[in-house]
């Protein structure tokens, strides 16, 4: 478990208590690094428990609700574990409905994350259907600021990302210092195929969104994401048409 060095009389954002943050990112940061040696080869529900022996209840899941793969490792690990859902406000109703049975099968504590803004307050403060005009500040807007927002609650993430999913995510670590939120980010399943989510799924009867059963091999807000055909890569229904691959959460 990591501890923090606790310093009397220093002011929030004082001279002081900037150098003693830059000091604890600092080692946390070089643990960071070291775990994602040391885990390169381990399994996933090993990574999931190093994390959980290290940060207690200051670690959380983010979700997708594409399927509940992580949830469940991160529940036999850490049963009750804060599962942290972006509800967006354009999803697919089958993707509310799989957030809400993850919520109703598995041991763990889903919590609905949204933004400052609902989608009529968006529309009226930048214009109508931003995802179409400015998908990367709708995604900033309805996804980055409120997991950041949400993050302060928690000293590391667990992710489902995996190396095979895209050229950009190929060299995902494990365990990894993000830099942006001043963060540990775990990636049990890096390492993992198709094949073996679908082999996890198949022992486990794992959730699955439906709409996987339907074409669609990666799936974010509806607006955004279409089916795949045969020889793209599981991303490529997102953002199809704009260049963009990324929400910006993992950049």
């Amino acid at each position: 478990m990591t501890s923090a060095v606790v310093e009397p009389n220093v002011a929030p954002g004082s001279a002081p208590a900037r150098k003693r943050d830059a000091r604890l990112a600092s080692g946390t940061e070089a643990l960071a690094l070291c775990a994602g040696r040391e885990l390169e080869d381990a399994p996933a529900t090993e990574i999931i428990r190093w994390a959980a022996k290290v940060f207690g209840d200051r670690l959380a899941v983010t979700s997708s609700m594409a399927d509940a793969v992580v949830a469940h490792l991160a529940s036999t690990v850490k049963p009750g574990i804060d599962v942290l859902f972006l509800d967006t406000g354009y999803h697919f109703a089958e993707t509310i409905g799989t957030r809400d049975a993850v919520a109703a099968v598995y041991d763990v504590n889903v919590i609905n994350v949204t933004p400052t803004l609902s989608v009529a307050g968006q529309d009226t403060a930048f214009g109508k259907d931003l995802f179409a005009t400015d998908p990367d500040r709708c995604c900033a807007l309805r996804k980055v600021a409120p997991l950041n927002a949400a993050m302060r609650d928690y000293d590391a993430w667990i992710t489902g990302l995996r190396r095979d999913e895209a050229p950009s995510r190929a060299n995902t670590p494990v365990v990894s210092w993000d830099a942006n939120r001043g963060k540990v980010k775990i990636c049990p399943i890096a390492r993992w195929t198709q094949d073996d989510v679908d082999a996890y799924v198949a022992e486990h009867g794992i959730l699955l969104n439906p709409l996987l059963l339907d074409g669609y091999d990666s799936i974010g807000c509806r607006p955004c994401t279409r089916r795949t055909v045969a020889g793209e890569d599981a991303r490529a229904g997102r953002w199809a048409g704009t260049g963009k691959t990324e929400c910006g959460l993992h950049s």
